[in-house]
């Protein structure tokens, strides 16, 4: 049984052994920063303009950039889920007994 030989890339230098799993293990560990902008205009009038900016690193290296949202995100976060149903809960308390003061 022969199994088959990987090509050379022709952009790798010689004996370069960088495999997917080394590429992605280096830009989570420095972060990537992607940014664009597109705009539609007709006639010289901007209809639409659209700013992307996507950031791609690990977890660690995100929080050292100050990146944290998911954190803060009940969607994304059983915490912060915690949170917003406790808070929730609280203003829920509050009115009721204001509603029971009023029929009192």
């Amino acid at each position: 049984m022969t199994t088959p030989s990987r090509m050379p890339s022709p952009y790798a230098p010689e004996g370069s052994s960088a495999n997917l799993a080394d590429i992605l293990e280096r830009v989570l560990d420095k972060g990537v920063v992607i940014a664009g902008d597109i705009k539609i205009n007709l006639l010289d009038i901007e209809l639409l303009t659209i700013k992307l900016r996507l950031v791609v690193a690990s977890v660690e290296r995100a929080k050292e950039m100050g990146i944290d949202w998911w954190e803060h995100d009940p969607a994304l976060s059983s915490k912060a889920r915690d949170k917003e149903l406790a808070r929730e809960n609280e203003q829920l308390q509050r009115r009721i007994a204001e509603l029971e003061e009023r029929t009192a």
